[in-house]
């Protein structure tokens, strides 16, 4: 957690998330409970989230205007973080009753709806404050801070229970990262990341992937024996885009029956649909059979026009073209072969599709997504050297309560980048941050302890006329790019 490797980990995977987490560090259950309720739009509005993060750090003094205060708030740091501590502030430095903090509460809840309603028992906990004789300056911060749960804030007991999940999931990535992954693919689609961004960080972690085969494949993913330290990952049927749930359960059938499918025709004797076996061949599921995709549907089209096999089924797929079948199929070059997988599956174990953009990259001065936190001299807390970087999209979000900033999340074949603009930025070159599947980003890299982003000038587009020459069809990164999303 306090590296932030939190890909596909409950509650805490968006990019707000894994910016505090480098700077929170939890080091306890509770720090977690806190962690979840810190970033939400009602501590964000009401100027909570830094004067926490400053008092964890040290750099700013923790102080209580008396015991009672110091009661309610002494494990958030002095700042009310949890709906039931702006209660219980209210009726111990307001003079609230139990009734009458409930109506707080209450007003919170449904500020937007009745304004007038917040404005009149805001004024009477302000009033109550001053009776007290609380300072001007205190009653003003907790009025900002009580009146900022009005945008949507946590109860503390809401926050433990997500807490335990997030605990749970962050053991399981660290100690089973091939289960965990393995739970979430056959979970699709749900959270920040399509299945491409959970095998990365599952390969990372030190898992082996292997890929959809229909000897090996069931519906879902599934883990198996490996040599290495974790179990292997297998994917299974159910990331073929265009397959049938019936025309996959025939599949494992004929598997079952056969103990291992010889051959494409066997398979469409059992009743698996033309359609089903051109699915596979175009997720390139024939591995075992040593069929290529281009060799599959080669013998698909065979297979639909009823030809019977011309020979043995163990005869060698070269042997089968010198003889005049499949003889004179086009070459697939690797960047193609990607773009097959991700328009087949959503994902591909041959290689990053930036990597085959990368001379184009370089040429223009992009840094490579690992080498921005290694960056040499690179101060911390303050604008640094110019760099640009590019990759996929894989979000794009623009939260109500950042003020017009929209924040994205880019990938290359070593890692993300996180990326930052402001309102002008974001209007200037909104084509390209909207709907653009992959980006190049020119900024200033900013660094705060182990937080890195790239505040952003301008963003380009890449496949788009650019003043020169492009590493691939725009069209071709648009199926690559599929399934990213503005959050």
């Amino acid at each position: 957690c306090c590296r932030a490797d939190t890909v596909g980990v409950f509650q805490i995977e968006s990019r707000a998330q894994m910016a505090m987490l480098p700077r929170m560090r939890p080091r306890c259950f509770y720090d977690l409970v806190v962690e979840i309720a810190l970033v939400r739009p009602g501590p964000i509005q009401g100027g909570m989230v830094h004067p926490y993060l400053r008092r964890r750090e040290g750099t700013e003094a923790i102080s209580y205007p008396n015991d009672q205060v110091r009661a309610v708030l002494q494990r958030t740091l002095g700042v009310p973080i949890f709906q039931e501590q702006a209660m219980r502030l209210a009726m111990v430095a307001g003079g609230f009753s139990a009734d009458k903090a409930e109506r707080l509460r209450r007003a919170m809840g449904a500020w937007k709806r009745r304004p007038d309603t917040m404005q009149q028992i805001g004024a009477e906990l302000v009033a109550g404050m001053q009776e007290r004789g609380y300072r001007d300056d205190f009653i003003d911060r907790c009025w900002k801070q009580i009146h900022g749960f009005s945008e949507y804030g946590f109860p503390e007991s809401h926050s433990a229970s997500f807490a335990l999940l997030v605990y749970a999931s962050a053991w399981l990535k660290c100690h089973h990262p091939a289960a965990f992954a393995c739970s979430l693919l056959n979970s699709q689609p749900m959270g920040f990341y399509a299945s491409a961004q959970i095998v990365r960080s599952a390969k990372e972690h030190g898992v082996e992937v292997r890929p959809i085969d229909i000897n090996h494949s069931v519906i879902g993913c599934t883990l198996e024996p490996s040599a290495g330290p974790h179990r292997a990952l297998r994917l299974g049927l159910r990331m073929v885009r265009g397959l049938s749930g019936d025309d996959a359960s025939r599949i494992c059938a004929a598997v079952a029956d056969l103990g291992q499918v010889q051959d494409v025709w066997s398979l469409r004797e059992r009743g698996v649909g033309a359609g089903a076996l051109r699915a596979l061949a175009r997720a390139d599921a024939f591995g075992s059979l040593s069929l290529d995709r281009q060799a599959a549907l080669w013998e698909i089209k065979l297979v639909e026009r009823g030809t019977l096999p011309l020979f043995p089924a163990d005869t060698p797929w070269p042997e089968r073209v010198r003889n005049g079948r499949g003889s004179g199929l086009p070459v697939i070059g690797p960047e193609q072969q990607v773009v097959q997988d991700y328009r087949a599956t959503g994902l591909s174990l041959k290689a990053h599709p930036v990597s085959f953009m990368r001379t184009w990259l370089d040429a223009r001065g992009a840094v490579r997504a690992a080498q921005l936190k290694e960056l040499e001299q690179l101060p911390r807390g303050h604008p640094t050297r110019r760099v640009a970087a590019g990759g996929l999209v894989l979000v794009r979000q623009q939260p109500h309560s950042a003020k017009g900033m929209v924040f994205m999340t880019i990938e290359d074949e070593t890692g993300i980048v996180n990326i930052v603009m402001g309102p002008d930025v974001y209007q200037r070159c909104r084509a390209a941050v909207r709907h653009s599947p992959a980006v190049i980003a020119y900024g200033a890299l900013q660094r705060r302890g182990e937080v890195v982003h790239l505040k952003a000038e301008t963003i380009v587009a890449i496949g788009q006329p650019e003043g020169g020459a492009q590493p691939s069809e725009c069209t071709q990164w648009q199926v690559v790019g599929r399934g990213y999303s503005w959050r």
